[in-house]
């Protein structure tokens, strides 16, 4: 038996003991020292994904392999990881897809499990899916939350030559400054601070209205890069005529999807990340550690906008 926080039928958290996973096909056992909160937390927490009740959630993890399923390298077993995962990392023990167990052998646990998800997804965000090159200008929104304040570094690392963040209030402005952004306002100053300025890269994961702004604010060829809908979940319409008379491209980006249709894709972007983070080009600012009980607390600090870069939950 191990120690979970779970997600009961009457949607409150509780500590409980429930039996260990045993690892399956291609996966192995995690004994879990911390666990990333993100915003998948959230929306499970807030009925947006279809889980069933009782459900532990939890979606990254850091830790020590303990076993492994068949066809899994026995060799693995005394591995440390990062795990990324569609449950279970708020518990003592995490069965994950062995793909998706990537080796952090030089990695403390806390920043192990705070690189998580945001870390990979930032990454892909700026390199993969928007393509920054050396000189373009980057806007960022939600700067001060987990994936904006490092997409803002890996946006510097990819060689950018202005880079200007938004956040959610004025009380974050100086919070995202000294993570080394050209300029941050809050949004409510939205666009009108910009002063007509355009971007060659925006990234967006707030929606609605924000969405339509944005689509103004790209320059000739720019990109936004749409990956969540933190304000509204209402869809955007976007002309594909007007897109083209300015060349300019909406994309989108789903971690969980790519998870789960090409797992050594998303795998592949964690490790180059972790180079990055490993080297010291790109930092990781843990801003709160929770207790296992106190995982709702983390969660709903999360979803009302008082998280600051990234929280952790120590488990072990």
């Amino acid at each position: 038996m191990m120690k979970a926080a779970v997600l009961a039928t009457d949607d409150q958290f509780r500590v409980t003991e429930i039996a260990e996973p045993v690892p399956g096909h291609g996966e192995v056992a995690i004994r879990v020292a911390y666990a990333g909160v993100q915003w998948g937390d959230v929306l499970v927490r807030e009925g947006h994904f279809p889980t069933p009740r009782p459900f532990v959630p939890g979606f990254e993890a850091a830790g020590r392999i303990i076993a492994v399923g068949e066809g899994v390298d026995p060799a693995r077993v005394g591995e440390q990881v990062i795990a990324l995962t569609s449950s279970g990392a708020f518990a003592e023990v995490v069965a994950v897809s062995s793909v998706l167990a990537i080796a952090a052998p030089a990695l403390d646990p806390r920043t192990a499990a705070a690189f998580g998800w945001v870390t990979p997804t930032a990454y892909d965000l700026i390199n993969t899916v928007a393509g920054v090159g050396p000189g373009q200008s980057v806007l960022i929104h939600a700067a001060a939350g987990g994936v904006g304040t490092l997409a803002g570094q890996f946006a510097r690392a990819a060689g950018a030559g202005r880079v200007v963040g938004v956040v959610g209030d004025a009380e974050q402005v100086d919070y995202a400054r000294r993570l080394g952004y050209d300029q941050v306002l809050s949004r409510e100053d939205f666009p009108q601070a910009l002063d007509g300025e355009h971007f060659d890269v925006i990234l967006d994961p707030i929606g609605g209205q924000t969405r339509l702004a944005c689509l103004e604010r790209l320059a000739p060829h720019g990109r936004l890069v749409v990956y969540g809908n933190i304000a509204t979940f209402e869809p955007v319409s976007v002309s594909a005529n007007d897109l083209l008379m300015q060349g300019t491209s909406m994309l989108t980006y789903n971690s969980n999807l790519l998870s789960r249709t090409h797992p050594e894709r998303l795998a592949g972007s964690a490790r180059r990340a972790l180079e990055l983070v490993g080297d010291g080009r790109v930092g990781i600012d843990i801003t709160a550690e929770h207790e296992l009980a106190d995982v709702e607390t983390a969660i709903a600090d999360l979803a009302g906008g008082a998280t600051r870069g990234k929280s952790i939950v120590r488990i072990g």
